[in-house]
């Protein structure tokens, strides 16, 4: 049995291609692993607050050395790093906002990506400390030319951005599932979604099942 984590982050709760892939994604997913268990964690409708002063200073002050302020400023970042570390799976549904992330995801980045907790650093490098995970990322683009070399690729700070970030915490199996030009004609939406809907068919397919604990 798998734990999966999702963290849906458009703010359209209706009409999102990004929400509608994963809802594909995780039905698929589902009807194949039956027994395995999803949380949800919407940051649209529960937006997950930017970090502050007192955030930062306690994510660089020893354990021992954490008063009352410092420990309720960090509960949130402690919360949902022991959601990230529970999961076995982890499925992003993110559209792209003004060629980047939505500004909810990086607030949950932010309280995500912690020295001591999801990496660590030894005077010479960083290692992730989140091994043995797979992701899946289903990203919306509403216009179209940001993939296959297309001629809005350079302006893609969705996928690169995400697929180094997830790297870099020890997340090395990162599966994209994207579609393309959402605001096209309805032919090209349809033959888009389709395309999208086959990649998550082929990646759900090729997932290994994880022995029962």
């Amino acid at each position: 049995m798998s734990r999966i984590l999702r963290i849906d982050t458009s703010s359209r709760t209706d009409g999102s291609y990004s929400r509608d892939l994963t809802n594909a994604f995780i039905a698929r997913w589902l009807q194949r692993h039956p027994n395995d268990q999803v949380m949800v964690r919407d940051l649209v409708a529960a937006p997950i607050p930017h970090i502050a002063d007192v955030t930062i200073k306690g994510y660089y002050t020893p354990a021992d050395q954490m008063d009352v302020p410092l420990k309720a400023a960090t509960a949130l970042s402690d919360l949902l790093i022991h959601e990230l570390r529970s999961a076995d799976v982890l499925v992003l549904s993110v559209p792209m906002y003004n060629f980047s992330i939505p500004s909810a995801l990086k607030a949950w980045i932010d309280q995500i990506v912690r020295i001591g907790h999801t990496f660590s650093y030894d005077g010479k490098g960083f290692t992730g400390m989140l091994p043995g995970k797979r992701a899946y990322v289903m990203i919306a683009y509403g216009a179209g030319g940001y993939l296959d070399g297309g001629p809005f690729g350079g302006a893609d700070f969705v996928q690169p951005y995400l697929k180094f970030l997830l790297n870099f915490l020890g997340i090395a199996d990162v599966t994209f599932i994207n579609v393309e030009a959402t605001t096209a004609d309805p032919a090209t939406i349809s033959a888009n979604v389709t395309k999208a809907r086959a990649l998550i068919d082929a990646a759900v397919a090729a997932a290994p099942a994880r022995a029962a604990a």
